[in-house]
């Protein structure tokens, strides 16, 4: 059966982000160089170039499949629990964690913000794992777990003091810095708890 060019297009894409991915989680993007990356996906300068315009481009494109994986990860730690208030815990223990894994270290934490700069980094960072912290928040003013107030300003704050958590955690990269952060988290989230909705 004949391969379409439609589909010749998406796999050309796919190797190109693979090996763009894997090289700048190893090198960082400063030491990536584009044509290389073609060469060793198979394909040539011009398919890289067409299909993302530069090597800022290509990056720009892994990091936002990096985040989305992230943003799964997040909603697959919370799935697990019937309670919202266990989803809202390990949606950002989750996050947290990935702040620990070397791609998502290097790509999202270090790379992303310097590359694309910080309004780019933070919209991006939006669209995959913040949707996650509202709706849980949503959900934990709705059952009464937390005071009614507006979910936006307490969702940024929320998502601020995460970040600079997991930026920190991926330059510390210690299993001892992960489990002091994790118990900062869950005192930061049980300041947030309805009094008659407290843990004994």
């Amino acid at each position: 059966m004949a391969v379409t060019r439609a589909e010749q297009r998406a796999a050309t894409r796919r190797a190109l982000l693979a090996e763009g991915r894997r090289r700048f989680a190893a090198d960082g993007y400063h030491d990536v160089v584009l044509t290389d990356v073609a060469q060793a996906a198979g394909v040539t300068k011009g398919a890289a170039y067409h299909h993302f315009d530069s090597k800022a481009g290509l990056f720009r494109a892994v990091v936002a499949e990096v985040q989305c994986e992230l943003g799964d990860r997040v909603a697959d730690a919370a799935e697990p629990y019937d309670d919202p208030w266990e989803q809202l815990r390990a949606g950002c223990r989750a996050f947290l964690a990935a702040g620990c894994d070397p791609t998502v270290r290097r790509i999202v934490l270090i790379d992303a913000p310097a590359v694309l700069g910080w309004d780019e980094w933070r919209a991006m960072d939006e669209d995959s794992s913040a949707r996650h912290l509202t709706e849980a928040l949503d959900a934990l003013v709705e059952a009464g777990a937390i005071a009614d107030q507006p979910v936006e300003p307490l969702a940024r704050l929320l998502s601020g003091a995460m970040n600079e958590a997991a930026l920190w955690l991926a330059r510390s990269a210690s299993a001892e810095a992960l489990g002091q952060t994790e118990q900062a988290l869950d005192r930061l989230l049980n300041g947030l708890r309805s009094q008659n909705h407290e843990q004994p």
